[in-house]
């Protein structure tokens, strides 16, 4: 039952509640917040933050959860449920937050308003779902600030540049070089928000607790299984990143660059001569000099070069100077073949490294080798490059450039062991010269503070024949050697899977506080501990704190709750001394919190419900706390009614009269009285003021058409004299009065005839003596009926026709009970004489008939062709021009009665099979949408 209220009232009112509710608990004494404080809180707000962003929020936040909670129940409790926070489970909020944009926005505004998240990462949600297409696609960031409290707003969001390692707690982040540009600012709120089932970006899952407790929380938290779907160390380093066959070789090169056919050359002379040429260095190694020819320079360094040609050009100019530069580095095809993404030939500068032939192959396979890539020439191996080398160390020195004809060999990977858990590099490593569990974690960035040392876990295949587990056990995890010396002493196997466990989530020597205190949230515990050791005065708390307070002890070691109360006040002044243990929990209410003493006000006041009762608060008070009288409030007295318990086992109540003009305008003491919890105050409303301002509406045939004000009791002849009775044209038989109230019943009624033939089966006695091709033709028959009927009964607007019967003679139904009084909103139609007679239906000729005096209705039925083989001639209706029916039940025959002109005879359909309940359904069905054919009549 209390998930049921909690569904249907508290989340109707949430969407506010988040912006006003939380401060119930301190107003005391003032009303709710404006609408308009809550129309500029939503309009901060450009949209909500997805549900898994909002939930990750909340999973790694707990004392948001409890707050909200308890704003919840404080709401429901206002609205008179007895409902406390304890009922409101996690799953209810969370599920709610999944299904609720309206509450998503609520929980956004008020989150934003708090300081817990920033305009950047709302405006980045709205980027990202516009990107992705998806409403919520991403996770959050850990939230490191302080604890909320109701009472401190202090602004709570990270300065700039102070994001948390992500890295160093994703198991699944894939380790190695990162893209290259620069850093991008990150907002605290989710690039990739994540499923709210999953771990948090603190790598932990918080389970929902039985009790709303920060202490249960932080137990009641699971370290989860680390991810098997690790990455390869280095896998990403060559993704996207490969280059085209026509690689760029304008690259820097060095006095010690070998040159060779194909390199271009700028030769630059000063002194006796000044010139700059070009100079290609031909298939024959040489280029040509001015004045001294070719000269062979294949073979030699730059400078070397540079030096022969200074050498050589001496001699032909006098004190010339010569520079001798490298324009363009020539292109050199080497092979890339083995385990690589796209193996083949490839023109690459001469400039280049084996690193630079897989950065444009792509880089190795998924079960290419990154420690021993081969840069074989002709026969011989020049070398084997270590990548790791360059991904860890970015060393890149000493390696042989490549050289026409060479070929990059990757192989496939060696022995690998993978790392998990609470390193910085969570990944697959390939193993060259590591063999010890130390080497591995050190390729893994090595062990994060959060790293347990007593715990690490080596899961291993032995070759073709089991899977084993086994443990690495530190004598002494505190001291780091010791941790080396055990991990340095346990040798790694290819295949070995090593799991780092986090330390415990939790801090085993800490205790919480809650409540109405100024600083709620999480304290160091030390030996000896006690109440006032945390809450050391009234400065520490909210104002006007309840007396008692209470101590929510986890009873170890299976930590079950219980609770300790304890006065407050006595506990401050020293009179009583409580002992804490790790994780209690010291709860402190406000005194209108819990069981709070309240006095409720309705009627005609600005702001009727209930409100918290200070001491001595007056009945003169309560209504100027509900924002004072309205216009329309009877002062001459009021009614207070009291409740009281009779010995626990019974209420009892009176009534008391009290003169609230002179307790309120007057400030007269002696009229005024002194509330009680429970009392109810009602203000009464003066008689007749719903009737201030009440006017009807003439219209047609009447002298003066218009709106006129009616006073209470007032009557139609009334009325009609005053806009100067009938004209000549007028036709007061027919004449049309809407009653608002009428419309309305008509609205309902016509509802639920709709309703009844929507759910009722037309088909339940269908003649089982049909065929079923014939059953088959009949149910189809049935439901067009069906579906005509539905038709016509919802296009047809109600009319809110209220049945009058008066003449163009006022004196002779003036003050007989034909002369109604009319109500605020009618509206009265005089229609001219139509001259004719209506006839409609399931006739030949659907048509107006010229109106001939003493005819009856069967008369105009023949003029019209008479019925068709689907009328249902028993059910032949009249409705007379005021509005009347004469119908098979009445005094007179429907086909013999006498007709007047705006009369309408309707022949209605005959009804296809079904029960009788069903046949009358339709029948009413038919003659209730036959009432609009009236309306057309009058000429409206």
């Amino acid at each position: 039952m209390r998930r049921f209220v909690f569904n249907t009232m508290l989340w109707s009112g949430f969407t506010w509640v988040l912006l006003a509710a939380m401060g119930v608990a301190q107003q005391l004494s003032t009303p709710l917040p404006a609408q308009s404080d809550i129309t500029d809180a939503r309009s901060s707000e450009s949209m909500s933050l997805p549900a898994s962003a909002l939930i990750n929020l909340l999973k790694q936040r707990p004392d948001l959860v409890i707050e909200i909670k308890r704003a919840a129940a404080t709401y429901l409790q206002a609205k008179g449920m007895d409902v406390s926070e304890d009922v409101i489970t996690d799953d209810m909020l969370f599920e709610r937050i999944n299904t609720d944009p309206d509450f998503r926005k609520s929980l956004t505004s008020w989150l934003w308003t708090r300081g817990y998240i920033n305009q950047s990462d709302i405006e980045n949600a709205a980027l990202s779902q516009s990107n992705s297409g998806a409403e919520e696609s991403g996770s959050t960031q850990p939230f490191d600030s302080q604890l909320p409290t109701t009472s401190n707003r202090a602004q709570k969001v990270r300065p700039s540049g102070q994001e948390p390692d992500r890295e160093r707690y994703s198991n699944s982040a894939s380790a190695g070089v990162q893209a290259t540009g620069p850093a991008q600012p990150r907002s605290r709120v989710s690039e990739e928000a994540g499923d709210p089932n999953q771990p948090t970006q603190d790598g932990l899952v918080h389970q929902p607790t039985p009790l709303n407790l920060l202490a249960l929380r932080d137990l009641y938290t699971q370290v989860p299984e680390p991810s098997s779907s690790l990455r390869r160390f280095g896998s990403d380093t060559f993704l996207q990143h490969g280059q085209s066959a026509e690689a760029s070789i304008d690259l820097p090169a060095g006095p010690e660059y070998v040159l060779g056919p194909g390199d271009v050359l700028t030769l630059s002379m000063w002194g006796s001569i000044s010139q700059t040429l070009p100079r290609t260095v031909d298939r024959e190694g040489r280029i040509v000099l001015p004045e001294a020819g070719p000269v062979s320079v294949a073979g030699l360094t730059l400078e070397q070069a540079q030096a022969l040609t200074e050498k050589m050009l001496r001699p032909q100019f006098r004190d010339v100077r010569v520079q001798l530069s490298l324009a363009r580095v020539r292109t050199v095809r080497i092979y890339v073949v083995g385990d690589v993404q796209r193996p083949g030939a490839y023109d690459v500068s001469a400039l280049s490294t084996v690193v630079n032939a897989l950065f444009a192959a792509g880089g190795p396979t998924a079960i290419g080798s990154l420690r021993t890539v081969r840069h074989m020439r002709n026969k011989e191996l020049v070398r084997e490059v270590d990548l790791y080398d360059f991904l860890l160390r970015g060393i890149h020195a000493d390696v042989e450039r490549l050289e026409p004809g060479d070929t990059v060999l990757v192989p496939p990977a060696g022995r690998q062991v993978t790392v998990s858990g609470m390193v910085r590099r969570p990944a697959i490593y390939e193993l060259r010269g590591e063999r010890s569990i130390d080497d591995v974690v050190a390729l893994a960035g090595g062990l994060l503070v959060s790293a347990s040392t007593s715990q690490i876990r080596i899961e291993r295949v032995r070759a073709n024949t089991a899977r084993v587990t086994d443990e690495i056990t530190v004598k002494n995890s505190d001291d780091a050697s010791s941790v080396r010396a055990s991990l340095q002493a346990y040798a790694v196997e290819d295949g070995d899977r090593v799991v780092i466990a986090p330390i415990l989530p939790y801090s085993e020597r800490a205790i919480y506080v809650e409540g109405h205190v100024i600083r709620p949230g999480k304290i160091a515990y030390r030996d000896n501990m006690s109440v006032t050791d945390v809450i050391r005065s009234y400065r520490d708390l909210l104002p006007e704190p309840a007396e008692r307070a209470e101590i929510i002890r986890l009873r170890p070691p299976d930590f079950r709750p219980e609770t300790i109360e304890f006065n407050l006040s006595e506990a401050l002044i020293g009179n009583s001394q409580i002992h804490l243990q790790p994780f209690d929990t010291i709860r402190v209410l406000g005194r209108y919190e819990f069981d709070a003493p309240k006095v409720t006000i309705q009627g005609e006041v600005l702001r009727p419900g209930t409100y918290p009762l200070p001491e001595k608060l007056t009945v003169a008070q309560l209504v100027r706390l509900a924002g004072g009288f309205k216009r329309s409030a009877l002062k001459d007295h009021a009614d207070l009614t009291s409740y009281d318990v009779q010995q626990g086992a019974r209420v009892t109540s009176h009534r008391l009269s009290i003169d609230i003009g002179r307790a309120v305008d007057d400030a007269d003491s002696a009229a005024d009285v002194a509330l009680k919890t429970g009392d109810v105050l009602t203000i009464h409303q003066i008689a007749g003021w719903n009737d201030i301002g009440a006017s009807v509406t003439l219209g047609g045939e009447v002298a003066y058409p218009g709106t006129y004000g009616i006073q209470e009791g007032e009557r139609l002849s009334s009325v009609l004299k005053r806009a100067g009775g009938f004209r000549d044209t007028a036709y007061p038989t027919g004449a049309y009065l809407s009653r608002v109230q009428v419309r309305d019943f008509e609205e309902k009624s016509r509802n639920e005839l709709i309703r009844q033939i929507e759910t009722t089966s037309a088909a339940t006695k269908i003649s089982p003596s049909l065929s079923t091709t014939e059953q088959a033709a009949t149910l189809q028959l049935i439901t067009q009926q069906q579906e005509q009927v539905l038709q016509r009964l919802r296009n047809q607007p109600s009319t809110g026709r209220l049945v009058i019967k008066i003449n163009s003679d006022i004196a002779t139904w003036e003050g007989t009970p034909i002369d109604i009084e009319l109500r605020s909103g009618d509206v009265l139609t005089i229609p001219k004489r139509p001259g004719f007679v209506l006839v409609t239906g399931q006739v030949y000729n659907s048509t107006a008939i010229t109106y001939v005096p003493g005819r009856d209705a069967n008369w105009y039925l023949h003029r019209a062709g008479g019925p068709t083989a689907m009328a249902s001639k028993k059910e032949i209706f009249v409705i007379r021009a005021n509005g009347s029916v004469v119908g098979r039940e009445s005094d007179e025959s429907a086909l013999h009665a006498k007709l007047d002109a705006g009369d309408v005879v309707v022949v209605p359909q005959k009804i296809i099979g079904g029960s009788m309940f069903w046949r009358n359904l339709l029948a009413t069905a038919q003659f209730v949408a036959s009432f609009a054919i009236t309306a057309k009549v009058a000429g409206l």
